[in-house]
């Protein structure tokens, strides 16, 4: 999994390229202008920082997060080959990351008496098990969610997680998270027509901004 993160803004320019979660320990090693992190006790590497990355690639530009190009990745890759790091773990997930979903089932959480474990389709041969808070969350509905590898507005990252015990893989969001024009500013998760999209289409942001108007 691949998320890229740009500060155009910074001297010199740099690109985050954030690889799997956070772990308490981590360690830096650096060659090239090019910053390796990862996991010490495992040697996973977890990301790397890019730093004047418009010297690698000028066509890397931007601010917040970016969609990397083949040509764009390949040239990463070059890069991290030549500061001596490994580059097979730069790959590109190409599959939509924020998708109609369809709520089938809910459950009371077994540690929580405002949780709720959802199974929740994405697609025809996909169900995610995904713990919910959302007040008005209940089965038969169709929302969007924010899978795996997802990097929502405000930049954070969706990992797969536990919530009291329970393991969640994706959130169903809201419009607020989503940041959709006027959308209600309060906890709830957005419920979409049913007519809206077909479950496992990618969400439609443009379409999604017409919602609260």
């Amino acid at each position: 999994m691949l998320i890229a993160s740009m500060n155009q803004k910074a001297s010199p320019d740099v690109l985050v390229v954030i690889l799997a979660p956070n772990v308490a320990e981590q360690s830096v090693e650096t060659n090239q202008n090019i910053a390796r992190i990862y996991d010490p006790k495992t040697d996973k590497t977890l990301g790397f920082n890019f730093i004047g990355v418009s010297h690698i690639d000028k066509s890397i530009a931007g601010n917040g997060p970016i969609e990397l190009s083949d040509d764009q990745i390949n040239a990463l890759k070059t890069a991290v080959e030549q500061a001596g790091f490994d580059a097979t773990v730069l790959v590109a997930d190409r599959t939509p990351k924020f998708v109609v979903g369809y709520v089938e089932s809910t459950t009371k959480h077994p540690d929580s008496d405002h949780l709720l474990v959802t199974k929740t389709r994405v697609d025809n041969d996909e169900t995610l098990q995904i713990v919910s808070g959302s007040p008005n969350m209940q089965e038969h509905i169709y929302v969007v969610v924010a899978k795996v590898g997802a990097m929502m507005p405000n930049g954070e990252i969706i990992w797969p997680g536990e919530l009291r015990g329970v393991s969640s893989n994706g959130m169903i969001t809201s419009g607020r998270e989503l940041h959709l024009q006027n959308a209600p500013q309060k906890k709830g998760a957005l419920i979409l027509p049913d007519d809206f999209a077909k479950v496992g289409d990618p969400f439609d942001f443009e379409l999604g901004n017409k919602l609260f108007v």
